[in-house]
């Protein structure tokens, strides 16, 4: 049987706009010819993208016209009705080159992709990481997505290694490799382990696509072999609508995964370089014509001929293209996956295809293991329009000058000898001079890296400023561990590393400053005196633990940004362990451990109200297979920029 080329899929549909791709990437020209009458919309974000030309522009706009390219125009994208949106995470840098994105800028770009209805997450790029791990906060943002049934569809790399890249090598990601159009890996397309099962090998040489201006050109790299991806699981996702089927990416995961052509089906010198296989196209729109088969029968195998992947005709020939930078672009940290190393953008030469004028490599951050750039029916400004993001966050309090200038004029007004930079020094100026706390610039820090910077505003402008004021003093004695800033994201600032946070204009009524022996004291009340028994103290010490364990867990493994409701809804129950109080007490009279925390969404919930439900699951440590485990769920309303707690304490028992 012929396999069906992607203008076989498009006779069946040219994508739904209810089906959204968001692409994480440099900034897109939308005013180009191919994009124009694309149903596109900008969101803003904190890469800065006034620029109208540099690579991370040629970059973005290339990729996205992959996608969306008009077919009235040169360039036909892959599922043109679809709606698109727009997040920029790279920025022009030095030397022609394209500058870093951190982990949290792109946790934080995920995060809003999933928040504005996003179904489908592009990501070209990926950080060459030789564990395969992501910083906790970046896997909770691809969790989210897998949680909000949102795929994304991430580069492998272009590394030409065994090797993997983050986030193509999470586990609920779809990677993507790049082959050439007789069906065999590119030179440069990654293979690392993990791809074996969640990778894909589509097109990713001589791509055709939109250049900034009115020019077309065409490049070679894993960067877009993975729009091409990216279009066919809208169009396939389109066709489940049509279908009358429910809307599920994460299962057409599973049909391109389990459709590929292996080395079966053409053969390749390493077949571990094919990772999970050719793209299919046939295969995968016959499950969802069948009405959604999950598993493909294995003597189901008929020769493919590969350059039919992604028909010729899909965009203009090469001979058509005016060439331009050959750029393959995956995005990259640092090797020791620190949220605060930067996702930079370097190029890797295709020595299959003709020699074409190429953005320089920064062998410096190539070396040290860092990212290379693989790299709303409205209109691009609706997201002006949004109402201003809510953020319920945990940290500890810092503080910057944002310049050298502030740092000098307020140094320069101190007692000598005089550093700005020692707490104490501050905290004792700002004690004489109350008004100067407006001109210092706090933050607020996960393991000493800045998420937030805090901006007093508003009438009681004052009284915050007082606050942070007073939560740095007690910080700086140790009396407390951490402080909550509820608020409004609005804008963003620079550091003076450099580093561009968001700006959270704080709301008074919940910051608060606390440390564990607080919260589980009132829990557990007051612990005993010295002089008492060693008994009691035991018994308190058993008493205390199932606390301390809820806010290690809370602290450590689902530590995050607090901007999702999710994520609010878990902060606050942290900082109000008190009004869970019966949760510990039940749960320490049965002698049972905190298991899992788990979020979410209330089925019932209040007119006008945003609530989540906090699962807590506890089990006897004692009595594993005896005792069944015990689950308590509290129900948290996070409409307001202070959550509420909701109801009472339900409780159940489980097998």
């Amino acid at each position: 049987m012929k396999s069906l080329g992607i203008k076989e899929l498009w006779n069946q549909t040219l994508g739904d706009p209810q089906v959204c791709i968001a692409i994480l990437d440099g900034s897109v020209d939308l005013s180009h010819a191919s994009l124009a009458n694309a149903n596109i919309s900008k969101l803003k974000t904190l890469t800065p993208t006034k620029t109208n030309k540099g690579p991370a522009l040629a970059h973005g706009t290339h990729v996205t016209s992959v996608i969306f390219g008009q077919h009235n125009g040169v360039i036909k994208g892959i599922s043109p009705n679809c709606r698109g949106l727009v997040i920029p995470i790279f920025n022009n840098g030095m030397n022609d080159t394209i500058a870093p994105c951190s982990q949290l800028d792109l946790a934080r770009a995920i995060n809003l992709a999933v928040q504005e209805g996003a179904d489908i997450i592009n990501i070209s790029g990926g950080e060459l990481s030789p564990s395969g791990t992501a910083h906790p906060i970046l896997a909770d943002a691809v969790q989210n997505c897998a949680d909000n049934n949102v795929l994304i569809i991430a580069a492998v790399g272009n590394d030409g290694c065994d090797c993997l890249h983050i986030p193509s090598a999470l586990p609920t990601v779809l990677a993507v490799g790049a082959m050439n159009t007789k069906g065999q890996p590119l030179g440069f397309s990654n293979w690392g382990e993990q791809y074996q099962t969640q990778g894909i090998l589509a097109l990713g040489e001589d791509i055709p696509g939109a250049s900034p201006g009115s020019g077309i050109t065409t490049n070679s790299g894993t960067s877009y072999a993975t729009p091409i991806v990216s279009g066919v699981v809208a169009l396939l996702l389109s066709l489940q609508r049509k279908r009358g089927q429910l809307s599920n990416p994460h299962l057409i995961r599973e049909y391109i995964l389990n459709s590929a052509d292996g080395c079966n089906e053409q053969t390749t010198l390493e077949c571990r370089r094919l990772i999970g296989g050719r793209l299919n196209i046939q295969r995968a729109m016959t499950q969802i014509n069948k009405g959604g088969v999950s598993m493909i029968d294995s003597t189901e195998v008929q020769q493919k001929n590969t350059s039919q992947v992604i028909d010729s005709t899909v965009l203009p020939a090469a001979s058509e293209q005016v060439p331009l930078a050959n750029i393959k672009a995956a995005i990259s940290l640092s090797n020791d996956d620190k949220a605060s190393n930067p996702i930079s953008v370097s190029s890797t030469l295709n020595l299959e295809s003709p020699p074409k004028q190429e953005i320089p490599i920064n062998h410096e951050q190539h070396d040290a293991g860092s990212i290379k750039a693989a790299v709303c029916e409205t209109c691009a400004s609706a997201s002006e329009n949004a109402p201003l993001q809510l953020v319920f966050a945990l940290g500890q309090l810092g503080f910057d000058f944002e310049t050298e200038a502030r740092r000098d004029s307020i140094m320069q007004h101190m007692d000598a000898p005089a550093n700005p930079n020692d707490p104490n020094q501050l905290l004792a100026y700002c004690k004489k001079n109350p008004w100067e706390g407006s001109a210092i610039l706090w933050t607020l820090n996960l393991d000493a890296t800045p998420i937030y910077a805090i901006q007093a505003h508003g009438a009681f402008a004052q009284m915050i400023c007082q606050r942070l004021c007073e939560f740095l003093d007690e910080q700086t004695r140790g009396e407390i561990e951490r402080v909550s800033i509820p608020g409004y994201i609005e804008g963003s600032s620079q550091l003076s590393s450099g580093q561009v946070v968001p700006i959270i204009w704080p709301d008074l009524r919940g910051m608060y400053s606390w440390n564990n022996k607080a919260l589980i004291e009132s829990v557990c009340g007051k612990p005993p005196a010295e002089k008492e028994k060693q008994e009691k103290k035991d018994d308190y010490i058993c008493k205390a633990e199932p606390v301390t364990n809820f806010l290690q867990r809370v602290y450590e493994d689902l530590r995050n940004l607090g901007s999702t409701p999710q994520e609010r809804a878990i902060n606050y129950a942290a900082t109000n362990a008190f009004q869970v109080t019966s949760v510990f007490v039940d749960a320490i009279q049965a002698e049972m451990q905190l298991d899992t925390i788990e979020v979410e969404r209330s089925p019932i919930c209040r007119l006008d109200s945003d609530c989540w439900d906090v699962k807590l699951t506890f089990f006897n440590p004692m009595k594993v297979f005896e005792q069944a485990r015990k689950v308590y769920r509290f129900t948290v309303d996070v409409s307001d920029v202070v959550p509420v707690m909701v109801g009472s304490v339900r409780s159940w028992f489980l097998r």
